[in-house]
C-alpha cells in the first residue's frame, strides 16, 4: 500500500532551519518493526506516524520514533503533527483552533493557528509536569563526557540534575555560550552516561545568541541515533523542572524562549510557558512554529 508522507521544519518560521520532521500518514497496518524501519530510512531525529484516534473526540493517534527506538512523547513531532493536521482541516473547510493527539504518554491538547497554506504554529500543554530523578553521574564525569572542564559546569544556582516530563533527560548548565559550543560527544560519552536516565544530555546556559531569548541549548543523544538534535521539545519540558528548582519563578505566568540548533546551522526557537501558583508549577506549555518542506509517497 502506498502511504503519503510530508516533512516539516519545526520550531522555526522558515524552511531549512529548525528541526526536520517526517510525518507518515495513513499508517494503519504498519507494525512497530515496520515503523522503526521507516524511521531509520528517513534518518531524522524523529518520525511520527498518524492514524485514526481511539476516541472519536480526539483528532488523531500518533506514534513517535527516533532512528533508534520509540518515544512515548516528544515536542517537535507533537508541534509538527498538530500544524499539519491543522493545515489539512483548514484546506477541507473545517478549521479548529484546538485538537487532541493520542500519544503513548496520554492525550496531548494542542492549540493551533494556521499561517497561510504551508505553515502554522502550535502550543501544547504538557501531559505530565516535570519530576526530578536521581542523577547518578558526578559533575566530573559529566564534564568528561562532554569534553569540558569541571569548572565549566553550573551558573548562579543551577547545577546538573535529571528531570522527566514523559522522557528523561540529564540537564547540564554551563557557564557560557562558548562552553556550550565546546561541548562534544566523544568516546567517553556513552561509557559515562550508561547509568544516567536515557543516556542523553541537554546542555544550556543563560547567555543567548539573540536578544529577547532566555536560554541557549544543545541536546545530545547518540544512543537513540541522534548525535545532536536541532530542537528538543521534550527536553525543554523536562528543563521546566530545572527552571522551577533553580530560578524559583514567582507566582504568575512566565514565557521563556529557548534557542537551540545554532551550532548546527539549524536555528530553532522553542517557547516554554509556565503557570506558577503557590510557588509550584501547576501547568506548562511548549510552543513553536512549523513550515511544510516536502510531500511524497512511500511505496
Amino acid at each position: 500500500m502506498k502511504r503519503r508522507f510530508v516533512t516539516l521544519d519545526v520550531f522555526t518560521t522558515r524552511r531549512h532551519a529548525g528541526n526536520p520532521l517526517a510525518v507518515v500518514l495513513q499508517s494503519e497496518g504498519l507494525d512497530t518493526e515496520a515503523m522503526q524501519a521507516i524511521a531509520r530510512e528517513f534518518n531524522l531525529s524523529e518520525t511520527v506516524f498518524v492514524a485514526p484516534p481511539e476516541q472519536p473526540e480526539h483528532r488523531a493517534s500518533v506514534r513517535i520514533f527516533t532512528p533508534g527506538g520509540e518515544l512515548p512523547f516528544a515536542g517537535h513531532p507533537t508541534v509538527g503533527a498538530a500544524v499539519w493536521l491543522g493545515l489539512t482541516d483548514e484546506a477541507e473547510g473545517k478549521p479548529a483552533d484546538m485538537l487532541v493527539l493520542e500519544e503513548k504518554v496520554g492525550p496531548v491538547s494542542c492549540a493551533v493557528s494556521i499561517k497561510g497554506s504551508h505553515a502554522g504554529h502550535a502550543t501544547f500543554t504538557l501531559p505530565r509536569l516535570p519530576e526530578q530523578l536521581a542523577q547518578p553521574v558526578s559533575d566530573a564525569q559529566l564534564a568528561e563526557a562532554l569534553g569540558l572542564a569541571a569548572a565549566d559546569l553550573g551558573f548562579d544556582a543551577h547545577r546538573p540534575s535529571a528531570f522527566s516530563a514523559g522522557v528523561a533527560y540529564t540537564i547540564v548548565p554551563v557557564a557560557s555560550r562558548e562552553a556550550v559550543a565546546r561541548a562534544r560527544v566523544g568516546g567517553a560519552f556513552e561509557r559515562v552516561m550508561a547509568t544516567a536516565p536515557n543516556g542523553n544530555v541537554f546542555v544550556y546556559c543563560r547567555e543567548t545568541t539573540e536578544v529577547g531569548h532566555h536560554y541557549h541549548a544543545r541536546m545530545f543523544w547518540p544512543g537513540a541515533g541522534v548525535g545532536e538534535d536541532p530542537a528538543t521539545g521534550s527536553a525543554v519540558a523536562a528543563f521546566a523542572g530545572a527552571v522551577m528548582a533553580y530560578d524559583k519563578p514567582e507566582n504568575g505566568d512566565r514565557r521563556l524562549v529557548i534557542e537551540q540548533g545554532y551550532e548546527m546551522g539549524r536555528p530553532s526557537q522553542i517557547t516554554l510557558e509556565l503557570s506558577v501558583r503557590g510557588g509550584a508549577l501547576v501547568s506548562a506549555r511548549i510552543g513553536g512554529s512549523a513550515v511544510v518542506v516536502s510531500e511524497g509517497v512511500l511505496l
